[in-house]
């Protein structure tokens, strides 16, 4: 009688298509690149599914040019959300920043988040070229 195979899983979780979460983004970005790495090394139980959008070929539930304007992401059974309401919801797939995303289901908490999300998108065309 043979054992069963353990799967470890993907850290990365790069292709794992039954992860709670799928996030898309912009490959091209370099603070985009940035963020999803550290999103990939905090993500140990492999959760989170990402997507960058800037591919080829990448499933893209909704415009394109939508998705790589401005960060998306979906927890399994919700609706695509984005801006700040997409990072809370990474924050709620990796423990230790869990606490973060359930503060941000409070109302008055995720607008705010979503207008600092809002300001940060006006600058980040000159965030990109330090970065470049």
């Amino acid at each position: 009688m043979s054992m069963p195979e353990h799967k470890t899983p993907d850290t990365r979780s790069a292709g794992r298509a039954d992860a709670r979460l799928t996030v898309w983004f912009d490959g091209s970005c370099p603070l985009c690149r940035r963020e999803i790495a550290l999103f990939r090394r905090l993500d140990r139980r492999g959760a989170i599914h990402f997507e960058d959008v800037s591919q080829p070929g990448a499933g893209c539930p909704l415009d394109r040019a939508d998705l790589l304007a401005r960060f998306h992401a979906r927890e399994k059974g919700q609706p695509v959300v984005s801006g700040a309401a997409a990072f809370a919801a990474i924050w709620r797939a990796i423990p230790v920043l869990r606490p973060a995303g359930e503060l941000a289901r409070i109302p008055v908490l995720l607008w705010l988040l979503e207008r600092l999300y809002v300001a940060f998108l006006k600058i980040r065309p000159r965030l990109q070229s330090l970065f470049r």
